[in-house]
């Protein structure tokens, strides 16, 4: 499924938004909810304690209707006819100790149940975390970054209220309801079935309700995510946003985003509202039915007024719970819609994964053979067809060829970012999929045309390299590649600040500091993607020097277009349209005055 396609905004300009989410029609399922709650199977003897303080607090709170009921009947309104002011206090006095005692109850229940909900969120978000980095290429390819990044926070930052108070209010109320039931039935079956009759009416209407307020949410992050994901490509493409003067369309369009967004939300939340007034409405005709009946039953001197008074206590007592459960189901069905989306990424697997039995690649020479591989990105339209090449240790391999050739394929293979259809990558005879992918890629280095660079200092950009490096190796690196003297014209030299994507740094710059990065690495096979496009011709110049003994007893392999970064390549291969046409050295290709012969001429018309 493509991460983006062409729509109609009502502006009638084609823009893309981004349909990567789609509604999941799965219907509701506790075994998702069990999935969830083994988050909380780590801090299961802390919770044991909170459990305790709940049914204590709940204990507590059903004890205090039954004391109105002990006072009206045996100290206020006895059948004597004299009120007892000692009874009256006792039971008061017992009354305040019972309120203190919930308080109490209460306060270190809601203190711990949010301690551990930050854990378990801490636990789910680091979960997710560790998960996608593991996912290949095809993953990333197929969604855009603002999508990913919603699902980390906003889809995990929605579950904290299950897990802070959700999951124990539920028990809580659940508690209580299952009290009051029996207490109701035991003093008077007759009255307590009379104004419970209305409870099964009200849920009645109020499923009708969920399977719509659950797609509603649904399509409320999934318009979240869609929001996200334009905001993040808006921020990066900024400069092509102003170059075009484009800033009213792209204004306009996020415009439209999020007034579709707040329609989403408010219908969701107007769904959501509706089961308040089904619980007031219910609640009213139990009430009615309670006093109506009761009276009845007090002419027939079945009850006491003590007891009509405590019924109507616990009544009021039972309606809140239940008013409490129909949020708590709202609340459960936005993280069921946040939760599907979650685990719809855990449940990804990477397409790219370890065998079983992988072992880590030993210390490798550097020979690279590609066997007669096969590869495409989307089934059907291969970008490599049969492609062999058979490369010796210490070589350096050099790619050309047309946009769309294949180039950047090969190296992506290399690397196991991708695995080939059919075919094999071998590295001294092994196959790259019989070892562990970071052994593989520890002695693999890559220099990338657009240079990521982190925020943070200098220095730690290039000991990314090796996080293990010291501050010696870092300045001996960056000196081999000729990035020392900028790096010191800088105010704080190696621990300058540089924001996300090194924008204070020029394009020469920062491909100086990958190749120390690189070098930093010490990788016995070393890629050059482009490395060089974004160089000026004197840096160049000075890096061709440090770029020998960089390529020293390395295998490489280089894609570039200029003649200079490919000319003493040992090899250099020509591919078209993913077959490789020629292959030879530099002179000899030159004298066969074929495909690489027309790239070199046409470069040097453009000069």
């Amino acid at each position: 499924m493509s991460a983006t396609s062409k729509v109609k905004a009502s502006n009638k300009n084609e823009r893309f938004v981004y349909q990567d989410d789609e509604l999941i029609e799965k219907p509701f399922n506790w075994g998702q909810l069990r999935r969830l709650a083994m988050y909380m199977k780590p801090y299961t003897k802390q919770l044991l304690p909170v459990v305790i303080m709940m049914i204590l607090g709940t204990l507590t709170r059903l004890g205090v209707p039954a004391l109105v009921i002990l006072a009206i009947d045996e100290a206020i309104a006895p059948a004597s006819g004299t009120t007892s002011i000692p009874k009256l206090v006792i039971i008061a006095a017992f009354m305040l100790f019972l309120y203190v005692l919930q308080w109490a109850s209460n306060t270190y229940r809601i203190k711990y149940t949010n301690i551990i909900g930050q854990k378990v969120i801490y636990d789910l978000r680091n979960h997710l975390f560790q998960h996608i980095q593991k996912l290949s290429f095809r993953f990333y390819d197929k969604r855009p970054a603002g999508s990913v990044l919603v699902r980390v926070t906003n889809d995990v930052n929605s579950l904290q209220d299950l897990f802070t108070n959700g999951v124990v209010n539920l028990l809580m109320d659940c508690v209580q309801l299952f009290g009051i039931v029996i207490i109701l039935l035991v003093w008077n079956f007759k009255l307590g079935i009379a104004v419970m009759i209305t409870v099964p009416l009200m849920f009645l209407v109020s499923t009708t309700l969920r399977k719509r307020i659950r797609f509603a949410w649904q399509d409320v992050r999934m318009k979240q995510s869609r929001i996200n994901a334009h905001l993040n490509e808006s921020i990066q493409g900024m400069k092509v946003t102003q170059a075009y003067v484009q800033e009213k369309d792209n204004m306009g369009f996020f415009n439209q985003m999020n007034t579709v967004n707040v329609n989403s939300w408010n219908k969701a939340s107007a769904l959501n509202q509706a089961f308040g007034p089904v619980i007031e409405i219910t609640s009213a005709v139990g009430t009615f039915i309670l006093f109506w009946y009761g009276a009845h039953l007090i002419q027939q001197e079945a009850i006491t007024v003590g007891l009509l008074v405590g019924y109507a206590n616990y009544i009021g007592n039972f309606w809140d719970p239940i008013n409490r459960l129909g949020q708590m189901y709202s609340q459960l069905l936005i993280a069921m819609a946040s939760s599907e989306r979650i685990f719809e990424f855990i449940d990804e697997e990477p397409t790219v994964a370890e065998l079983t039995a992988a072992k880590p690649l030993p210390q490798i020479h550097g020979a690279v053979k590609f066997d007669n591989i096969v590869f495409e990105y989307e089934k059907g339209r291969p970008a490599l067809k049969g492609v062999t090449i058979d490369v010796k240790a210490g070589q350096s391999i050099a790619l050309v060829g047309h946009t769309g050739s294949g180039k950047s394929t090969i190296i992506n293979l290399l690397c196991r970012f991708y695995d080939p259809v059919e075919g094999r990558v071998l590295i001294d005879g092994i196959d790259i999929r019989d070892v562990t992918i970071e052994s593989l890629r520890s002695q693999v280095g890559i220099v990338l045309q657009d240079t990521f660079i982190f925020a943070g200092t200098i220095r730690d950009n290039i000991r990314y390299g090796r996080l293990n490096a010291t501050d010696a190796e870092v300045v001996k690196a960056a000196q081999a590649v000729n990035a020392h003297d900028f790096i010191m014209s800088l105010p704080d030299g190696y621990d300058t600040q540089v924001e996300e994507r090194g924008n204070v740094l020029s394009m020469g710059q920062r491909q100086l500091l990958s190749f120390a990065r690189a070098l930093l690495a010490d990788p016995r096979i070393l890629i050059l993607d482009e490395a060089t496009a974004s160089i000026d011709t004197e840096t160049e110049l000075k890096i061709q020097e440090a770029l020998k003994a960089l390529l020293a007893g390395r295998t490489s392999f280089m894609i570039a277009h200029r003649l200079s970064t490919i000319r003493h390549a040992d090899e250099i291969i020509v591919l078209d349209h993913g077959k490789i046409v020629e292959q030879g050295n530099h002179e000899a290709l030159i004298a066969k005055r074929g495909v690489y012969n027309g790239l070199i001429e046409a470069q040097y018309r453009f000069l």
